[in-house]
């Protein structure tokens, strides 16, 4: 979970993560400069601080990394400020385990809005026209 000034909404996204389907939740600090570190603390979550701003895309290559490096099987990326439901990974993983088995939500999204495929190809492979999705 990249956090970056998100005292106000930390433990709410927190709080509601379906716990019994996550294993772990890592929080990722950008050297927020509010509370966000102090709150993080008081939770289970494994805090991981970066020591200058790297910005959100540097601190989601740290969450992915942290997860790896944990050999997570799956990674859920839920923001610190509430941007995404936590209360929906749930029915996501419901969906997961009965199709596809990989999703990203805004790919699928963005893909229903402009006709591409609805999977993204693995390296070197050309993606087939989207009829056959």
């Amino acid at each position: 979970m990249p956090a970056y000034n998100a005292a106000g909404t930390l433990e709410r996204i927190y709080n509601d993560i379906p716990h019994e389907l996550v294993a772990e939740v890592i929080v990722v600090d950008d050297c927020s400069d509010d509370d966000t570190v102090a709150i993080a603390r008081r939770l289970p979550v494994t805090l991981i601080r970066h020591d200058r701003n790297v910005g959100y895309g540097g601190t989601q290559k740290t969450c992915y990394a942290a997860a790896c490096e944990r050999g997570a099987s799956a990674v859920v990326m839920l923001h610190a400020d509430y941007q995404y439901d936590g209360r929906m990974i749930g029915p996501a993983v419901h969906i997961l385990n009965r199709t596809m088995g990989a999703f990203a939500g805004w790919y699928a999204h963005r893909a229903r809005l402009v006709d591409l495929p609805r999977y993204r190809p693995r390296g070197g492979e050309r993606a087939r026209p989207s009829s056959q999705s």
